[in-house]
């Protein structure tokens, strides 16, 4: 029986000490360009995203998009299949920008709910990159049994760290993601599995961008 508590008054817990971000450059802007940026899935790739079971939306102020999945969960143990414990997806996203400005992902906050028995473990790995660029590098963050609640890890990069959007051109934003769950020293008769999904939209992954302007053409 697959257990689900979304509450997020629940206790979660931050599970990676993050890098305070370095100060921003002097002619950054401090706050999101004027008009619309739109995020469009142009593609979607994995076990834990079937078609038709990532949403994306931009926040109205421009200062972060969510993707919300509907079925994406590992589990391991009884009743689960051999392959069931990994489960994973790469979303191709289309973000539109306002003309003069190019954005990267400062920071990106995962959230779930895992139900994980004394000995068992789950792992939420994450990383992206612009498309004909190098990969970031992958984070992993991990749960351990006994455990039943929200969970949720945030990954964050400095300025000087971050990554830009090529000024001027179309790329997709390619984001990897992955759940594991193993079954480690729990019996084989009990059942663990960790989620990144919601039915109801109300468990959402979320990038939040810095912004800066493009050099004068």
């Amino acid at each position: 029986m697959r257990l689900r508590r979304l509450t997020f008054g629940a206790a979660a817990i931050a599970l990676a000490a993050v890098a305070a971000p370095a100060p921003a450059q002097a002619d950054t802007p401090t706050v999101p360009p004027p008009g619309r940026v739109t995020v469009e899935v142009a593609g979607a790739n994995g076990s834990g995203c079937p078609q038709g079971t990532a949403d994306v939306a931009a926040a109205s102020d421009n200062t972060a998009f969510t993707v919300t999945y509907s079925s994406y969960l590992a589990q391991t143990g009884a009743g689960s299949g051999g392959t069931e414990f990994r489960k994973n997806c790469q979303l191709a996203l289309r973000i539109h920008v306002p003309q003069g400005y190019t954005y990267a992902i400062a920071r990106a906050d995962y959230r779930g709910f895992a139900h994980l028995q004394r000995g068992a473990y789950g792992q939420e790995r994450a990383g992206y990159y612009f498309q004909g660029s190098a990969q970031t590098t992958r984070t992993t963050h991990q749960v351990n049994g006994p455990y039943t609640d929200n969970w949720q890890a945030s990954d964050q990069t400095g300025y000087t760290d971050l990554v830009w959007a090529p000024c001027g051109e179309d790329r997709n934003l390619n984001v990897n993601t992955e759940l594991r769950v193993y079954g480690g020293t729990s019996s084989p008769q009990t059942l663990s599995f960790m989620s990144m999904d919601s039915t109801d939209g109300s468990v959402s992954t979320v990038y939040h961008f810095e912004w800066k302007e493009c050099p004068a053409a």
